[in-house]
């Protein structure tokens, strides 16, 4: 698809396990870092926009590189941080998208996660929404199984309520925690499926990535009531996931 000895175009993106370069065109490509083939998730977003799901239309794929459309606007992480008074909101449009999803039913071959037949994102949270002109998109499908709607949003809840925090603007500091505190509680409030009944589980799928650190592990296991010394419960890395602002709660 493009020469993998060399950047394509600009880079105007980068993730923990991707880049993505700018190819002209309304065009991007996401070009994964180690050995992964994008066929499935390609596959899958193909199958969510047909579905009517907000998701960037994708073009080619082939092995670590997908060709997709580019958005014009921001995550609705980095929107938080600029614009705090919109917490409200954009919690409402998470939960909205989680519904949304949960509607769809899983294709044949995609991945379980537990038991259920819905569509399961597993990292929809605000870093993971682009808000645009034409509304919001949802992005990085390289997690996507098919499960019990209540897991997704367990997993979501779980990942902005642990997340460490970096790079926060010096004003918005003082008020991140009880921001993320708000959030936390207007998200749960509006979105339909209950996360308590699958907090543990989730906990224990998420203490195995190795992007979490251990300050963030030892928050999964107090919000999921895991013992504090469970075997093999600290994943600790050198990368952290995405997270919203603020301290954990």
């Amino acid at each position: 698809m493009t020469d993998p000895a060399g950047p394509p175009g600009p880079l105007i993106g980068s993730g923990r396990a991707a880049d993505v370069y700018a190819l002209g065109d309304g065009k991007v490509l996401r070009r994964y870092r180690f050995a992964y083939s994008c066929t499935a998730e390609a596959g899958l977003m193909r199958y969510l926009r047909e579905a009517g799901y907000p998701v960037p239309e994708v073009f080619a794929a082939d092995g670590p590189d997908l060709v997709m459309q580019r958005l014009r606007g921001r995550d609705m992480l980095a929107d938080l941080a600029s614009r705090p008074w919109r917490v409200a909101r954009h919690a409402r449009t998470l939960a909205r998208l989680h519904d949304q999803l949960h509607q769809i039913a899983a294709p044949a071959g995609l991945r379980p996660f537990g038991p259920g037949g819905q569509v399961l994102h597993l990292d929809l949270h605000p870093a993971n929404v682009m808000l645009t002109a034409d509304g919001p998109f949802v992005i990085d499908w390289s997690n996507a199984s098919a499960g019990e709607a209540g897991a997704d949003v367990a997993m979501a809840y779980l990942i902005m309520a642990s997340s460490d925090v970096d790079g926060l603007p010096s004003w918005l500091v003082p008020a991140a925690g009880w921001l993320r505190r708000l959030f936390l509680r207007r998200f749960l409030a509006a979105v339909r499926d209950d996360v308590r009944p699958h907090l543990t589980q989730v906990a224990r799928h998420r203490l195995k990535d190795p992007n979490v650190r251990p300050s963030e592990a030892a928050r999964l296991r107090r919000l999921a009531e895991l013992p504090a010394a469970e075997p093999g419960a600290d994943g600790p890395g050198a990368q952290k996931p995405p997270h919203l602002p603020g301290g954990h709660p």
